[in-house]
């Protein structure tokens, strides 16, 4: 899809998670769910630790792009981010009402996209943070149109935390990957840092029902994991 961009996009994204409806394929009491988000969640403090050496992650304002029902948002609170400096954006409103039940009080849910964001936020944060996100987008102006919008919203010194898949879904007409060369196309100003992390969902859902040990196993091969986990420096 291409063309309007902004104008069409969105409400392209909409109609295309209502066509997924529920699934208990993402629960995370199935052992494949919660084996790669605690993979995910262990390369992400190393990240962290990285870049970020002697920063208090209480003191950093974050905004998180498409936050959903505010997993990501809770795993930043259990890190040690302060709810007051977090920020949430999600697009469908049943999910941004989920989130702001969840999360707490103090941190700001808004509904909308990420051009909803007030021009007074630009420049304010220290991470923007995008999870699967750009995987939803098939209209290539409305992704360059998003990362010049999140570029802006982040602090000289800040930079963008993103995790997103790389390969297209043969199924999944909804979403195509994005390689780490679109990537470095969507910020070209950035200083880029990735890991390949995440177990092809496919073998891990297949493999975790023979025993879930050999998710470990077979994620030691790299050509194996389908996403990326990558720090997007914004230069000071």
């Amino acid at each position: 899809m291409s063309g309007n961009g902004r104008q069409t996009e969105p409400q392209a994204v909409i109609e295309r998670y209502a066509r997924r409806g529920g699934s208990g394929r993402y629960s995370y009491l199935a052992p494949e769910v919660h084996l790669a988000a605690q993979e995910r969640q262990r390369r992400l403090i190393g990240l962290l630790k990285t870049h970020l050496p002697d920063s208090e992650l209480a003191s950093l304002k974050l905004l998180e792009i498409g936050c959903g029902t505010g997993d990501s948002i809770l795993e930043m609170l259990r890190l040690g981010f302060e709810p007051a400096n977090l920020v949430g954006v999600e697009l469908i409103p049943a999910r941004a009402a989920r989130a702001r039940e969840r999360l707490p009080e103090r941190v700001a849910v808004l509904h909308g996209d990420a051009m909803s964001v007030p021009a007074d936020a630009d420049g304010k944060f220290d991470i923007v943070l995008q999870s699967l996100v750009f995987s939803s987008l098939l209209a290539n102006d409305f992704q360059e149109t998003l990362a010049r919008r999140i570029w802006s919203l982040l602090r000289p010194g800040g930079a963008v935390l993103w995790y997103d898949f790389i390969y297209n879904n043969p199924v999944n007409p909804d979403v195509r990957g994005v390689p780490v060369k679109r990537v470095r196309q969507l910020f070209p100003e950035a200083m880029l840092s990735f890991r390949r992390v995440t177990l092809a969902p496919p073998i891990s859902r297949l493999v975790c029902r023979v025993h879930p040990g050999a998710y470990a196993l077979l994620n030691v091969l790299p050509f194996l994991r389908t996403h990326v986990l990558c720090w997007l420096a914004k230069s000071r």
